[in-house]
């Protein structure tokens, strides 16, 4: 029975949709079976990854609403493996219409029921909210993975998603595990990047993922082609990460012989500082991420200047890695 992963968080802006689509296609690409479900409304992870839609097209929409059969809403992708179930701008008043609805949050779970035995791998792409969809989501999977941008902003809310995972295992889905948490659009040139990572991996220790993604501008190129990034340039730091990430996501799950039949490597170290942050045995503090301020000086500006990058410290260098 394949695995479903949710790959949510309610924070956007973190790389959910991103991360669906890619680890989505890096899967496939070492020939597991892959079905890719788009359940936010803004329909992203359809359009990225190159599924056209047409006018009787059946989209997630049309499954969680009018119990159309799951299998008629799927499409093969652009990659041999992979299969896509689309979302549509309808699906933004969901959950004003399963209000009604008996047994509302497990509308999904009854609808993967018949296809959980086709796949290797299932993968959710969860919409920026906690929401009832969210909520069909989180029910119906097996764990979630919880991309984390290496900023400030992004750690606030994790608090909220635990509680709200927490909730689910109570009265919903008992089985719910975290996959792991991915930090994403990492920056080793960043003191904040740094500081950010090394507070995620100390309050959640193992679940964070050894890989980390880099901030890399082929990743935010790929979608306007309509293209998974493995697709889009084989050769770019995107493409490693992903495929690394998919490795390590075998290795959690037991399939390390299969991972290593495809010449992937077994660990990644993007920085050092970071991989040295190992996580710690004693026992889980308080969640209080916190990244330290610096303190300003008179005139308004960090005492250190207005960028922990080297770009502070080099004008002239320009770009981001590729």
């Amino acid at each position: 029975m394949g695995r479903v992963i949710a790959i949510a968080n309610q924070k956007g802006g973190v790389g959910k949709t991103t991360t669906a689509i890619n680890l989505a296609a890096s899967i496939a690409a070492a020939e597991y079976t892959t079905l890719l479900i788009d359940i936010d409304p803004q329909a992203n992870a359809t359009s990225g990854s190159g599924t056209s839609l047409e006018e009787e097209s059946k989209t997630i929409y049309e499954v969680l609403i009018e119990h159309e059969d799951i299998e008629h809403a799927i499409i093969p992708s652009l990659m041999p493996y992979l299969d896509i179930v689309p979302s549509h701008i309808n699906l933004v008043g969901t959950e004003i219409e399963l209000i009604d609805v008996p047994n509302r949050e497990k509308v999904m779970l009854a609808a993967l029921q018949k296809i959980r035995k086709k796949y290797d791998f299932i993968l959710i792409d969860c919409p920026p909210s906690l929401g009832l969809i969210t909520l069909n989501s989180l029910t119906a999977s097996d764990s979630v993975l919880i991309p984390v941008q290496c900023e400030y902003y992004a750690l606030e809310g994790l608090g909220q998603l635990l509680n709200t995972i927490s909730i689910v295992r109570k009265h919903l889905n008992p089985l719910l595990d975290i996959e792991g948490v991915l930090l994403t659009m990492y920056d080793s040139r960043l003191r904040l990047s740094n500081q950010v990572a090394e507070e995620v991996r100390k309050y959640f220790k193992e679940k964070v993922f050894d890989v980390m993604i880099r901030r890399n501008v082929k990743i935010s190129e790929a979608p306007s082609h309509g293209k998974p990034i493995i697709l889009y340039d084989a050769q770019s730091l995107g493409t490693k990460d992903y495929m690394d990430l998919a490795h390590e996501l075998f290795r959690r799950n037991g399939l390390e012989k299969s991972a290593e039949k495809f010449n992937m490597p077994p660990t990644v170290s993007v920085n050092a500082s970071a991989a040295s942050a190992k996580p710690s045995n004693d026992a889980a503090e308080p969640l209080d991420l916190k990244v330290p301020r610096k303190p300003a000086s008179p005139n308004g500006h960090s005492k250190h200047g207005d960028s922990d990058s080297i770009e502070a410290a080099n004008p002239n260098r320009t770009g981001e890695p590729t």
